[in-house]
């Protein structure tokens, strides 16, 4: 067991991410950015690797670890987060200032030619980690990990009722700050139950319908990768869930993978027929997505022959 096994220690590290070629390229440096990450372990950082090495090492120690795609598919994701902190902007608002054509292209790309690449093909990187400092929750601002697992049950489904009235509000950024905290509460008291087991299980429902929900506005935030990584883990885990697939179909129509989204449909429907006309609703949008890319794509080639 590493220095730190219990959920929600903050811990603050220098990281430096490298290609596996000859030349080991950097793709990220914290120290030449010149300020260190911070993480809440257990706080549903997307790139959850770097929360199982962290929990190996000791403080002042730099160590170096090869992750093979399975483990960095998703470090395009957390990276242009990262990049956009640093520049001081918002890591979600990058797209709410573009609009009609950069918009359409603003769903191919990150907004970084070499993060853009790695999205188009996953390849396994280097990180080298420097783990500086390590804070008890004693020792920094106390928030739903001071609650007892009694108090955390009860206010999930006040913090669900209140994410679903900021969604109703149209206000996004906030509804998702809600349903974390509730899947943060179900997760703590979650890790000591019985995987599997009735208790486990009732908590996994209750978690999967908020991450659910979470991505429902992810979606109205143009997220639209991180609802495809989302609901693909819930779906490999609880493969009957037909909100899943429709979420994740949605999600493939904006980004045009015209097979998966069909595909996520035609699941839907299978699940519940009921759904059909939801499922036609979806293709037609689908299909006029298509045909704009098709149209844009002949024209933006046409000059090129």
């Amino acid at each position: 067991m590493g220095l730190f096994s219990l959920l929600f220690i903050q811990v603050t590290f220098h990281f430096r991410t490298q290609l596996c070629d000859d030349e080991r390229t950097v793709i990220d440096d914290s120290k030449a950015v010149g300020t260190p990450m911070e993480i809440v372990i257990g706080n549903m950082f997307k790139l959850d690797i770097w929360e199982t090495l962290l929990s190996s090492m000791r403080i002042g120690e730099v160590a170096e670890f090869w992750c093979d795609i399975v483990h960095t598919g998703v470090y395009p994701l957390v990276s242009k987060s990262m990049r956009r902190i640093a520049e001081g902007k918002d890591p979600v608002d990058w797209h709410i200032h573009t609009c009609g054509m950069a918009n359409m292209f603003a769903y191919h790309s990150l907004g970084y030619e070499d993060l853009d690449e790695l999205m188009k093909e996953p390849k396994p990187l280097y990180f080298v980690l420097e783990l500086l400092k390590v804070q008890q929750p004693s020792e920094y601002d106390r928030e739903s990990w001071a609650l007892s697992d009694e108090e955390r049950l009860k206010a999930v489904p006040v913090l669900h009722g209140q994410g679903n009235k900021l969604y109703k509000q149209g206000r996004y950024q906030e509804a998702t700050q809600k349903y974390k905290e509730a899947i943060i509460c179900i997760k703590n008291v979650q890790t000591k139950e019985k995987a599997w087991e009735v208790p486990w299980m009732k908590l996994e429902k209750m978690a999967n319908t908020l991450t659910l929900n979470y991505c429902q506005c992810l979606l109205r935030m143009e997220e639209y990768y991180e609802v495809i990584e989302h609901t693909t883990d819930i779906i490999n885990q609880h493969p009957g869930i037909v909100k899943a697939y429709y979420l994740r179909g949605k999600a493939h129509v904006e980004v045009w993978n015209e097979a998966e989204a069909r595909q996520d449909f035609s699941r839907v429907l299978d699940l519940n027929p009921g759904m059909k006309k939801a499922v036609k609703k979806e293709l037609a949008i689908l299909n006029m997505r298509m045909e704009e890319k098709n149209e844009e794509d002949k024209l933006k080639y046409k000059g090129m022959f």
